[in-house]
């Protein structure tokens, strides 16, 4: 069916190969064992739409909209509320693909009070949403939002019911739900409400989150979805007054329909036949509710209320003080199908929308050339490649950033901006890091955006240096090796750190994970990769053994302030995902407890990387900077060869880029290229 929604048509065709259970709907309820056997017109309606998809599949819209109502026929006469709203919806999103806008709206209005009879609010979110994607069509973006809203809103008190639902069932569900919030988070732009776009594209971090780790269940905060404005909820509460006439209506039809069909008496059945036909002027009645003189003054007084920005966002406006201490920004860049949007949030109100004008896919193909760029010391294009990716990403921030006095970018990438570190950006003088720190964020509402206090370190060092191991994990099995500088450089750490523990191979094991949680930096010299396979993403201990990135969300990491993992590798298999396996290791670290993780993009030389975790750790040491600052200094010792920062990003400082005495010396003598810096990026509250 449509790429653009999940809809009821698949839904319908998954439940066919499951066990006979009635799907539990999303609302947390116990799954009801269906105890009688399907009957013939059961089965014959599921063969239907199973043939209704292969028709659509094949262009054959006419073929699929004939199976289709005759579908819905049966499910009508064995009273299968269920059946019947999968069909409408279908039914309604054939139509809108015809173009047929009045026909999609008649059949998608029948769907959701029938949606709303069952309590399956799954499927009355992806009703709202296909509602919205016809208004949306029809130039009625005022009235789209209210419905696309209303859809997320549902989603978003959805995400923590749906853990008891068969597996197949959660994957259909999250297939496309991210898509959803980019839709609205697009609308919204294009309609310049971009404080209430803000909060859309911090729940789409989370909903991205969820499709790749299938445990995100986000919090108080998201919990409350998008603000409504007024006027929509005026809105939406009229258009709920017209579904409570359609839902008794269906339940009287339901109530009929009960009765064997040989024992209805004449006038019962006259009935029957008048409900479906009320319920058919009913729906129909959609297109003039929008139209009604009361509609459309609310959506003129909507209008008015969304260019004053009258929503009250106390999160944002509390992020607006944090930001003014920090001197900070926070960018969530959207990556759409014809353009790029920049949304930046800084000290001074409103939220700023920079919209430029590059496709999906020559942003694309430009991050992909960029990475591999970024990987080869050698390749002459990385420069030209990192200055174009800078014209896109912060030339136009350029005075926005200057206004804001910033000194730290707060992060948010979306999609394959995820393979590429912002800080390796080139603006024709100066590498960005030579001018920002940059803090990854997951999303604001699992970030802590508040300066902390510096700790004295206590390290917990691990290293990988001998032996050779299979890790099945992901799709293929992985050979890793030791690396032959981690143990020089838990040793650099260990005499740098007085307090310290280092465990080397055999030491370095699952099993003393456990005690990770009494020191408050835990360094793991070793390999971790990211895999774009749900869930697949792990680290390999000095023992063989591996942690997957669900194993690290059970650990208990509450004291520690940092975990840095120095050899990362991105399971890319050739070709760049969208992304969510970088920061999902760094949120499930989150959610044990650690406040920040530093990782590594691609797998950098270990000889380089034991020269810039000596200068981070140097700087850390100082006692006076943020993990962020610290890492910009480190990056900045290896680009000048001594030269580092103090705590303004605009000002030299002395932190040097020379191993420790004792440490092995035959790392490469010149490390100012992106490729021995760059990888490293911090994920989480480094500020």
């Amino acid at each position: 069916m449509p790429s653009h929604s999940y809809n009821g048509l698949v839904l319908a065709a998954l439940l066919m190969v499951l066990p006979p259970v009635a799907v539990q709907e999303l609302s947390g309820l116990q799954v009801q064992a269906q105890t009688a056997p399907k009957t013939d017109l059961k089965v014959e309606a599921e063969q239907l739409v199973k043939e209704a998809v292969q028709a659509y599949q094949q262009n054959d819209y006419q073929a699929a909209l004939d199976k289709l109502q005759r579908a819905h026929a049966h499910y009508q006469k064995i009273d299968d509320k269920r059946g019947q709203a999968t069909t409408l919806n279908d039914i309604g999103r054939v139509y809108d693909d015809l173009g047929d806008k009045q026909k999609a709206l008649e059949y998608l209005t029948q769907a959701l009070p029938l949606f709303k009879a069952v309590g399956d609010r799954s499927g009355e979110a992806t009703t709202l949403y296909n509602i919205a994607s016809v208004l949306s069509g029809q130039q009625q973006p005022a009235l789209a939002i209210v419905f696309f809203k209303q859809s997320v809103n549902l989603t978003e008190s959805l995400r923590n019911d749906i853990r008891g639902l068969p597996q197949e069932i959660q994957q259909t569900y999250t297939q496309t739900v991210a898509d959803h919030y980019r839709r609205l988070a697009d609308l919204l732009l294009q309609q310049d409400r971009v404080l209430e776009a803000q909060q859309v594209l911090d729940l789409l971090k989370v909903q991205e989150l969820e499709d790749y780790l299938r445990n995100v269940r986000g919090n108080a905060q998201t919990a409350k979805g998008v603000d409504v404005l007024q006027p929509e909820r005026q809105i939406l509460a009229k258009y709920n007054e017209l579904q409570k006439t359609a839902i008794q209506l269906g339940e009287e039809q339901s109530q009929l329909l009960k009765i064997p069909e040989g024992s209805r008496t004449p006038a019962q059945q006259q009935r029957i036949e008048q409900l479906v036909g009320l319920q058919r002027e009913q729906s129909g009645q959609f297109n003039l509710f929008i139209k009604s003189p009361e509609i459309v003054a609310y959506t003129k007084q909507l209008s008015y209320e969304a260019q004053e920005q009258t929503v009250k966002l106390s999160q944002l406006n509390g992020l607006r003080d944090q930001l003014q201490t920090l001197n900070a920004v926070l960018l969530y860049p959207l990556i759409l199908e014809d353009r790029l949007e920049l949304v930046i949030t800084t000290p001074q109100p409103p939220p700023l929308r920079r919209t430029v004008a590059v496709k999906r896919t020559e942003l694309n193909q430009t991050i992909a050339a960029f990475r591999s760029a970024l990987e080869d010391p050698n390749d002459p294009n990385l420069k030209p490649l990192a200055q174009k990716l800078y014209t896109w990403l912060i030339k136009p921030l350029e005075a926005d950033l200057k206004q804001a006095n910033a000194q730290t970018i707060i992060y948010a990438p979306d999609g394959q901006l995820r393979y590429i570190p912002l800080a390796a950006l080139y603006d024709s003088q100066q590498w960005l890091v030579q001018r920002f720190r940059v803090n990854n964020i997951t999303a604001a509402s699992f970030t802590e955006l508040t300066s902390r206090p510096p700790t004295q370190p206590r390290l917990w060092a691990g290293a990988f240096v001998s032996g050779t191991y299979n890790v099945q994990a992901g799709a293929q099995p992985r050979t890793f090796s030791g690396l032959t500088f981690a143990g020089s450089e838990v040793e650099s750490l260990v005499a740098l750190i007085p307090d310290s523990i280092k465990l080397i191979d055999q030491a370095f094991s699952l099993e003393s994970s456990k005690k990770m949680n009494a020191y408050n930096i835990v360094h793991l010299a070793t390999h971790a990769a990211f895999m774009p396979e749900e869930n697949a993403s792990f680290i390999v201990f000095g023992d063989g053994k591996i942690a997957t990135v669900a194993d690290i969300g059970t650990w208990s990491l509450f004291n520690v302030d940092l975990v840095v993992l120095s050899a990362c590798q991105t399971g890319l298999g050739g070709e760049l995902g969208n992304g969510e396996e970088i920061l999902g290791l760094g949120y499930q670290f989150q959610v044990s407890g650690a406040k920040a993780t530093i990782a590594s993009l691609w797998s950098v030389d270990d000889g380089g990387t034991q020269v810039l975790m000596t200068a981070f750790y140097r700087a850390l040491l100082q006692g006076k900077v943020s993990k962020a600052e610290a890492l910009r200094q480190a990056q900045l010792a290896l680009i000048s060869g001594q030269q580092g920062a103090s705590g303004d990003p605009r000002a030299p400082a002395t932190i040097s880029a020379n191993p420790l005495p004792g440490a092995k010396k035959s790392a490469p003598t010149d490390l100012s290229h992106p490729y021995y810096w760059a990888p490293f990026i911090l994920i989480g509250n480094g500020l």
